[in-house]
């Protein structure tokens, strides 16, 4: 089997063991060709590289810029490979053995205040006021789709990617199928349930101006090649309503939306475990992004409450 063949059995593997999604699968891909070519430069291919030949291929690619937790999810990726060729008994010692992966800066995540994702929330309620035809459709849509998205921190593959069967049974709560096929609930708030059932009963009153919707596999149904709305779409859609909202669009993702979420909770007291089971974390190292969050309120709770707190 040729070296590319191995690359493609392992992504293979993961895709079918692990239930790695197709933009994991890509990044995997993209960093193991890298590596391929840096070894085949050097004279070597991926069965015949050494660890000298992995250490060079970090430092190069320290040396082009390449910041420090880009360079420890490419020894991630390189470290997996050799694991899954090892076991498979293709290479008789893993070279990536021994290699320190470098110490990545633990930024804090970027979010929004509570004031922040109001202004977001009014903007698109007051986009659904006075539209009627396809731009109700794509209003409604959208204010979905946010109320949904701060109310349960969903990733946003898996909020573009609902079901309509998501819904099924009992509205207070989403049975969602995240990284790895893992299943969790999440409580829906009234808000978000107020914005769906107005989605949804598009088209049953003829003053809408449109047709009913169709029935269709998903809840956020588009004519992209899957079927249903893009996570790139939606972004563009959220940098806009930032702009309306009168915020700096650049502050404004998806993303940035799910780190509210669990920000604006674990600053009213969650617990980070719950945190990390509504977010889908299968580590608890993940959700500890956001201890600041916590360190910050306790200090607050000492400054509050603590008898010499005050004092001197």
């Amino acid at each position: 089997m040729s070296a590319p063949g191995h690359i493609t059995a392992f992504l293979e593997m993961l895709a079918a063991e692990r239930g790695a999604a197709p933009n994991t699968l890509a990044a995997y891909r993209r960093d193991l060709d890298a590596f391929e070519a840096f070894a085949a430069a050097r004279g070597r291919d991926l069965l015949s590289a050494t660890r000298d030949d992995i250490a060079a291929h970090l430092h190069a690619i320290s040396a082009d810029g390449l910041a420090p937790a880009s360079r420890a999810r490419r020894l991630s990726a390189i470290r997996q490979l050799y694991k899954f060729l090892e076991a498979d008994s293709v290479i008789a010692e893993d070279p990536s053995l021994g290699i320190a992966a470098p110490r990545k800066d633990r930024a804090l995540p970027k979010t929004l205040s509570v004031a922040e994702v109001d202004q977001l929330l009014d903007a698109a309620r007051r986009a659904t006021e006075n539209v009627r035809g396809r731009d109700l459709v794509r209003a409604l849509r959208f204010h979905c789709l946010i109320e949904v998205l701060y109310a349960t921190g969903l990733r946003v593959s898996e909020l573009v990617s609902l079901p309509r069967t998501v819904l099924t049974g009992d509205d207070r709560v989403l049975t969602i199928k995240g990284k790895g096929g893992r299943e969790r609930i999440v409580p829906l708030g009234s808000a978000a349930r107020a914005a769906v059932t107005r989605y949804l009963s598009l088209g049953h009153d003829p003053a809408d101006g449109v047709a009913p919707m169709l029935h269709t596999k998903w809840l956020f149904p588009s004519k992209s090649v899957e079927g249903h709305l893009t996570r790139q779409r939606f972004g563009q859609d959220l940098k806009e309503i930032a702009i309306i909202a009168g915020l700096d669009p650049t502050r404004v993702s998806p993303h940035v939306l799910r780190h509210a979420f669990a920000s604006h909770l674990l600053d009213r007291g969650a617990d980070l475990r719950a945190v990390q089971q509504l977010l889908g974390h299968a580590d608890i190292s993940t959700t500890q992004i956001y201890t600041h969050v916590l360190e910050e309120r306790l200090k607050q709770v000492v400054l509050q409450h603590h008898p010499l707190a005050k004092k001197g």
